[in-house]
C-alpha cells in the first residue's frame, strides 16, 4: 500500500506539472487528475500497469493498451499528444541510436510468413476503413479538402503519369496490394498490367475483381516473391508501392538490380516508400520500432532517401525525380483512424479487441510520427538507361498536372 500510494503521488504530480486535460480512473475505483471535460480519459487496470505509466515509452505504452492493460478514451490526436508529453518523445527520438526494426532474415519463407501476418488478416477488416479501391499507402491531396477517396484516385493517376503509362506497354506493380493501382492503369492508361503479392487474401480479392470488371485480358495476379519473377520478358514501366520497406536494408541491392534486370532498356520504375527522416538511424526511439516489430510490421525496415538513391544508381537505375509526399501520409493515416474509429463494434467482430488496437495504435502513432518528421515518405522515378546512357523522360513536370485521365477505350 505504501508503494501504491507513492507512485499514485508521483504519477499525480506529473499529470499536474504537464497541465494535460487527462483524467486516470484506477482499478478500485479512484480517480487522479479529476476534472469536468477531460480531453483523454486512461483507465489503470493493475497496480502494475500504473508503474509502467510512471517512465514510460511510447512503445510500451502502445503494449499496454494492446494488451488491455489500461484503456484510452479520446481523440487519438489527444491521445498521442498525451503519450509523447509522459514519454517526453522528441528527446527521445534519438538521431544517433540507431534504432531498427526486426531480424532482418528475409529468405522467402520469412517475407512470405511476415506479409500473411499483416496483410491477411480480414480483407472485410481492411475494407471498413480503407477508400473504396482499397489503396494501402499514402494518398495524394490535390486539395486540403479531398475526400480519401478521391486522393487515393489522385495518387493512383500521379503514379501512372510519372511513368508516362502508354497503351499496351507492359506494367509491373510489385506488392500490389489489393489491385487498385494495376487496375487503374488498365482502365485509364491502357496498359497490360501484371501484380504480384505473397499475401493469399489479396490475391484472392484481385482475382475476383479483375473477374468483376471484366479485365482478364488486361490485368493479371500472381502470387510469388519478386525474387522468382523471370526476367527474359522485360517490362516497359514497373512501380513499387509501398513494399520495399519489407525488403531488408542487406537486400536492397538485390531488390534494385532485380528491377534493373526487369526493365527494358529505357524503361521506368517508380518506388514509393517509407523513409527513415535521418541518415544516422534506421528506426524510431522510444521503443517505438520495437512494438512495431513486435505488433504490426515483423522484420520491416526504415532507411534513409539518401541510401535508396545510393543503392539505385549503383544497381543501374538512373534517378530522374524524387518528391517527398510525408505531410500527405500524416493526411492519409488521419482518415484511416478516423474511419477505422467509426466502425470499431464491427472491426472488433472481425478482427478482435486486441488487433482493432494495434491498428488504432500503430495508424494514430504513424500519423503523428509523419506530422513531426520523426519518418518520411519519397517517390522516386528512375530507369534503366540505354547503352548510350539516354533515358527519355520530360525536361519539366508539367506532364504531372493535366487534368485527370477518363479511362481508356
Amino acid at each position: 500500500m505504501v508503494l501504491e500510494n507513492v507512485l499514485l503521488d508521483r504519477f499525480e504530480q506529473t499529470l499536474q506539472k504537464l497541465g494535460l486535460p487527462v483524467l486516470v480512473e484506477l482499478w478500485n475505483g479512484k480517480k487522479l487528475n479529476p476534472m469536468v471535460s477531460p480531453h483523454v480519459t486512461i483507465r489503470v487496470r493493475s497496480l502494475a500497469a500504473l508503474k509502467a505509466l510512471i517512465h514510460p515509452s511510447l512503445g510500451e505504452l502502445a503494449r499496454k493498451y494492446v494488451r488491455q492493460e489500461i484503456d484510452l478514451t479520446g481523440k487519438s490526436k489527444d491521445l498521442l499528444n498525451l503519450g509523447a508529453a509522459l514519454c517526453n518523445a522528441d528527446q527521445h527520438i534519438d538521431h544517433t541510436t540507431g534504432f531498427k526494426f526486426g531480424k532482418f532474415l528475409h529468405t522467402r519463407s520469412s517475407d512470405k510468413r511476415d506479409i500473411q501476418y499483416h496483410y491477411d488478416v480480414s480483407n472485410s477488416f481492411y475494407g471498413l476503413w480503407l477508400d473504396k479501391n482499397r489503396v494501402y499507402s499514402c494518398a495524394y491531396f490535390k486539395e486540403e479538402n479531398n475526400s480519401l477517396d478521391l486522393a487515393q484516385e489522385n495518387k493512383l493517376d500521379y503514379i501512372c503519369r510519372k511513368l508516362l503509362l502508354k497503351p499496351n506497354e507492359r506494367f509491373l506493380d510489385i506488392g500490389c496490394g489489393w489491385g487498385g493501382l494495376i487496375m487503374w492503369a488498365a482502365e485509364h492508361f491502357g496498359v497490360q498490367a501484371t501484380g504480384i503479392t505473397l499475401s493469399n487474401n489479396q490475391y484472392e480479392y484481385v482475382t475476383e475483381e479483375i473477374s468483376r470488371r471484366n479485365l482478364s485480358e488486361k490485368v493479371s495476379v500472381k502470387l510469388m516473391d519478386y525474387r522468382d519473377l523471370p526476367e527474359s520478358d522485360p517490362f516497359d514501366k514497373v512501380a513499387s508501392v509501398g513494399m520495399f520497406e519489407h525488403v531488408g536494408k542487406k537486400n536492397l541491392p538485390i531488390y534494385f538490380l532485380k528491377i534493373h534486370n526487369l526493365l527494358r532498356p529505357g524503361g521506368l520504375v517508380m518506388n514509393h516508400g517509407i523513409t527513415s527522416s535521418d541518415a544516422r538511424r534506421n528506426g524510431l526511439g522510444s521503443d517505438i520500432s520495437q512494438f512495431v516489430d513486435e505488433y504490426v510490421f515483423p522484420n520491416g525496415e526504415l532507411v534513409h532517401i539518401s541510401h535508396v538513391l545510393e543503392v539505385m544508381s549503383n544497381n543501374g537505375l538512373e534517378c530522374r525525380d524524387v518528391e517527398s509526399l510525408r505531410p500527405h501520409y500524416a493526411k492519409t493515416l488521419w482518415n484511416w483512424v478516423e474511419r477505422l474509429e467509426g466502425n470499431e463494434l464491427t472491426a472488433v467482430d472481425l478482427v478482435g479487441e486486441d488487433r482493432y488496437r494495434i491498428w488504432r495504435i500503430y495508424m494514430a502513432g504513424s500519423a503523428f510520427a509523419f506530422e513531426r518528421n520523426w519518418i518520411s515518405l519519397f517517390q522516386v522515378v528512375a530507369g534503366r538507361p540505354f547503352e548510350n546512357g539516354e533515358l527519355p523522360y520530360p525536361l519539366t513536370r508539367a506532364h504531372l498536372y493535366q487534368p485527370k485521365k477518363k479511362k481508356a477505350g
